[in-house]
């Protein structure tokens, strides 16, 4: 099939964005997409979703951006981003970042969950979302930017779908934990850079996780049981250079590391 106009530009942007990691970061794509245009840029990422998928790429899950109220200003826009994870993004705990996976890393502290049953329906409350996961776990989401010196627009953003991500082994029952104060701690070479709590994450994370939940659904893409979301940055992005240790801990479940090598 011949593609053409609208089409024929995206897929191109979603190629360039594809080479970027063997060629090195782009300007952002305003010309191909403007700065606010979600719908474009979700097409890239399905794009690039698609094209990975058919590679033998394996989707385990769900990552939620620009939880907070301040970069959603800075941006211009009024909700969140979402992206897509694959299994070769995770990296164990304890384990390190191999040279050249990723473009200008920095890492954020966030809180990772997991679901027992699919989530269909749009209509959905917090209640409903809660009763839906089978635990929660610390978690690093290691952000990557294809776009030349972190100059994203929330089109740029959605459609890079750049990160790595660590998880810690055990997902704990949400019984008695409350989400809302629950604190974030992240640690640079045992230096606490960046700290902060559940509420950052559009009041609480099962509000992330709702939204989220909600967006699937209306694009026929609902979660299934099994999938593993990133809820949202708890605190600032902390850049990561080659030989960095990184460890983040969440109240009431544990901590998660790893270390970077050979990325800068």
């Amino acid at each position: 099939m011949v593609k053409t106009g609208l089409y024929q530009r995206l897929d191109t942007a979603a190629a360039v964005l594809r080479d970027a990691y063997s060629r090195g970061p782009i300007p952002p794509l305003r010309n191909t997409v403007a700065p606010n245009d979600g719908n474009a840029a979700y097409e890239i990422q399905a794009i690039n979703t698609a094209h990975w998928l058919a590679h033998g790429r394996v989707k385990v899950g769900h990552k939620i951006r620009l939880t907070s109220k301040a970069v959603q200003l800075a941006l211009g826009v009024s909700q969140p981003e979402f992206g897509v994870l694959f299994e070769d993004m995770r990296i164990g705990d304890r384990g390190s970042l191999p040279q050249g996976l990723l473009l200008q890393p920095k890492v954020e502290g966030e809180m990772a969950v997991r679901f027992r049953t699919d989530l269909t329906e749009r209509a959905l409350s917090p209640s409903i979302v809660r009763a839906a996961i089978e635990g929660a776990a610390p978690a690093i989401e290691v952000v990557g930017s294809r776009i030349a010196d972190w100059q994203s627009t929330f089109a740029d953003t959605v459609a890079d779908n750049g990160s790595y991500f660590v998880i810690g082994d055990t997902f704990q029952p949400l019984v008695d934990l409350d989400l809302f104060p629950c604190g974030m701690v992240l640690e640079l070479n045992g230096e606490v850079v960046s700290t902060g709590a559940g509420a950052a994450c559009l009041g609480n994370p099962l509000n992330g996780a709702t939204w989220l939940a909600q967006a699937l659904a209306a694009r026929i893409t609902p979660i299934q049981a099994g999938d593993i979301v990133l809820t949202g940055a708890r605190g600032s992005m902390v850049a990561l250079r080659a030989g960095d240790t990184v460890r983040v801990t969440i109240g009431g479940l544990g901590s998660v590391g790893f270390s970077c090598k050979g990325n800068s």
